[in-house]
């Protein structure tokens, strides 16, 4: 038995359109990433999981993640406060692998009505524009990592919580993009572990990685680029538009409109 003829049952298990439709999905959940530094899982996770199942999808965009932006790491380490980041770490540390085992253990079509549920809270969190202004304190900072890595290990959705926290204090932007890139790049390691420990690197997941692997690079290149020519305010609503969509159209009631 050939390569392909290994891979092509997972393949041919879905039409070209549903495979383009994942394709596009993981470009504008990498146009998203590049251009505002998070808001991919909100894009990616409810369409894809549509498609291969909220395992999948949450499997693979942590590891095409992970290996498309190991070259922003230095330059954070550099300029975050790794006091701060690594306090947020300890209650990730806690959260990611509860949130993972809801993901192995649950029921994968409650989990999708979960993860719909939850991208809309967060998706109308990030319109109100709602930020914590006070100063960082460790038991809020503990609580923001537990809840962000809850939110991770579950279905990669760990973003809003953290840049919520960290966006209204008196950090300028370039340090608290540091600060997130620093805390997502720990916090990716603790859902690595907890992902293999929990069985769900498949087949499946690397076949899949290899479809999302050139559309998400070169959605990150397109909206870095982006991130100095485009009028951030129109592209953060066209974002949140793109979420509110994948949220409706990742719903199981939707589930004929993707056979």
């Amino acid at each position: 038995m050939s390569h392909l003829d290994f891979l092509s049952p997972l393949v041919t298990a879905h039409s070209p359109a549903l495979l383009a439709m994942f394709a596009g999905a993981a470009f504008l959940a990498g146009l998203a990433r590049g251009f505002s530094g998070f808001g991919a899982a909100l894009i990616f996770i409810p369409l894809a999981s549509a498609i291969v199942g909220p395992r999948v999808a949450s499997a693979v965009l942590l590891v095409v993640d992970a290996v498309l932006t190991l070259g922003m790491i230095p330059p954070a380490f550099r300029m975050a406060d790794r006091r701060e980041v690594f306090t947020m770490a300890v209650g990730a540390f806690v959260g990611v692998p509860v949130g993972t085992m809801l993901l192995s253990k649950g029921d994968p079509l409650t989990l999708r009505w979960l993860i719909s549920g939850v991208v809309v809270v967060l998706l109308v969190f990030l319109v109100s524009g709602w930020r914590y202004s006070g100063r960082p304190k460790t038991p809020l900072t503990l609580f923001t990592g537990l809840l962000a890595g809850l939110f991770s290990g579950a279905a990669q959705l760990g973003g809003p919580p953290v840049v919520a926290y960290w966006l209204g204090g008196a950090l300028k932007g370039a340090f608290v993009r540091a600060n997130v890139i620093l805390y997502f790049a720990v916090s990716t390691v603790f859902s690595i572990a907890s992902y293999f420990v929990g069985g769900l690197f498949t087949t499946d997941v690397f076949v899949f990685f290899l479809l999302a692997l050139p559309f998400y690079g070169l959605g990150l290149y397109a909206g870095a680029r982006l991130h100095g020519l485009a009028d951030e305010a129109a592209f953060r609503r066209i974002c949140y538009g793109l979420i509110a969509i994948s949220a409706v159209i990742g719903l199981p009631l939707f589930d004929q409109l993707l056979k």
